[in-house]
């Protein structure tokens, strides 16, 4: 059912409604989704290794981690992969009913379907329940433990996992059920019968993964898992203010809507995209690469064209050294600490770990993306001579390497350090 790993990845849609989807939630959490697509691209993106040789050599290790057994990679994407299969079932099932409400003709749809929002917010349980699970079997945790998952979800999801959730919010809570999404759910938790589950698309296909001997065990543990849960998504909505509106006016820039009835949406939206699958495989995939690049290292491995070692080469930083790293999709600076370092083709790159961010975010990165930090002498807009920057070209629309030597006001003269350009000065809006 699941494939390889590098199949999986490499055959992720570029632009499709799914992505769409996704790219319009952004708005929610900016920055943290880029839509990866391509086994050889993500190890390239999570590692900074460019070398063919070392990609294909991460490349076998994942793919091997992947197939073994003891590790829980492969059954959280069988998860994702049959959480998503049966959302389509039930979110056929939703349109088929709001059809009938709204078209008298097809009324007699009212009767073969359960009421749309019973559907939605079961589904909405049990994707929440699958994500517990998943995290669960990534994080080598035996047996699922909601308490474990939601203090995560708290303090260390970013990248896929939380778009995957924003999703999840907004896409299945806010968009069908509205703002008292939560209220809603509990009103269905209470009409949860193992005699009325029993039936469900989605409970069936993925109930031999929920703990428990019965139906109702498994119940319970659904129930566990939105209590778990539900503090987080009441402060994230009241954090961002989410509303159906501004989720729809969102869409709504990515995806032309013939139909503004926000339950037709919801439930065409279930229908049509499968969000949970396609981040669910990235999120493995961001997984599987960086503990087989960082198991190719602790084994002693030496990788082609590169040395580990204590020391930067000139000395520039130091292991345990706090530093500052670009991040070249949201277009600023993140404090993290250097865990490792390497020279290649002598040039440093570091193996940061973010302050505030979780282990699954470790990285390494390229020397020209990281700079010294607290500079006691900097002006009032945050620069000091010596410090490296980022410089924009409104010609190449980039970002460049650059440090600065001169200050003058809110000028500052920069010599580029990775390109062959003229030192020149530049305004406080050229540069970051």
């Amino acid at each position: 059912m699941s494939g390889s790993i590098i199949q999986l990845v490499d055959e992720l849609p570029k632009d499709n409604i799914t992505v769409k989807t996704l790219k319009a939630l952004d708005f929610v959490a900016p920055g943290e989704w880029n839509n990866l697509v391509g086994f050889d691209a993500t190890i390239a993106h999570f590692t900074g290794e460019t070398d063919p040789q070392i990609i294909q050599r991460i490349r076998d290790r994942a793919a091997a981690l992947y197939l073994d057994p003891k590790t829980g990679y492969r059954g959280a994407v069988q998860l994702y992969q049959a959480i998503d299969k049966a959302d389509v079932a039930m979110g056929t099932a939703a349109l088929a009913n709001k059809v009938g409400e709204k078209i008298s003709f097809l009324s007699f749809l009212n009767n073969l379907t359960p009421k749309a929002e019973t559907i939605q917010s079961v589904d909405l349980l049990l994707k929440i329940a699958v994500e517990v699970i998943a995290f669960c079997k990534l994080n080598g945790i035996p047996q699922p433990n909601p308490q474990i998952f939601a203090k995560s979800l708290a303090e260390n999801y970013h990248n896929a996992g939380l778009i995957r959730m924003v999703a999840l919010v907004s896409i299945d809570g806010i968009l069908p059920l509205g703002p008292n999404f939560l209220m809603k759910i509990h009103s269905t938790i209470q009409g949860m019968t193992p005699a009325k589950v029993a039936g469900n698309a989605v409970f069936s296909g993925i109930q031999d993964q929920i703990p428990g001997e019965t139906t109702g065990d498994r119940i319970g543990f659904v129930n566990q898992c939105f209590d778990a849960v539900e503090g987080w998504m009441s402060q994230f909505v009241e954090k961002t203010g989410l509303t159906p509106e501004t989720i729809f006016n969102h869409l709504g820039n990515f995806i032309q809507m013939a139909d503004d009835n926000l339950s037709f949406v919801a439930a065409f939206l279930d229908g049509a995209t499968n969000y949970y699958e396609h981040t669910g495989i990235q999120t493995v995939a961001q997984r599987l690469i960086l503990e087989a690049y960082q198991l190719l290292q602790s084994e002693g491995e030496t990788l082609t064209g590169e040395e580990v070692d204590e020391s930067a080469a000139d000395g520039a930083f130091s292991t345990g050294d706090t530093i500052e790293v670009w991040d070249k999709y949201e277009e600023d600076w993140y404090e993290a600490t250097i865990r490792q370092i390497k020279v290649k083709n002598n040039k440093n790159r570091y193996f940061v770990h973010y302050t505030g961010s979780g282990s699954s975010e470790d990285e390494w990165v390229k020397e020209k993306n990281a700079r010294a930090c607290n500079f006691t002498d900097a002006d009032d807009n945050g620069h000091s001579i010596n410090q490296k920057v980022k410089v924009w070209d409104d010609e190449d629309e980039t970002w460049y390497t650059a440090q600065i030597y001169k200050i003058d006001n809110h000028q500052y003269r920069v010599r580029y350090l990775d390109e062959d350009f003229d030192d020149e000065w530049v305004d406080l809006d050229e540069i970051c």
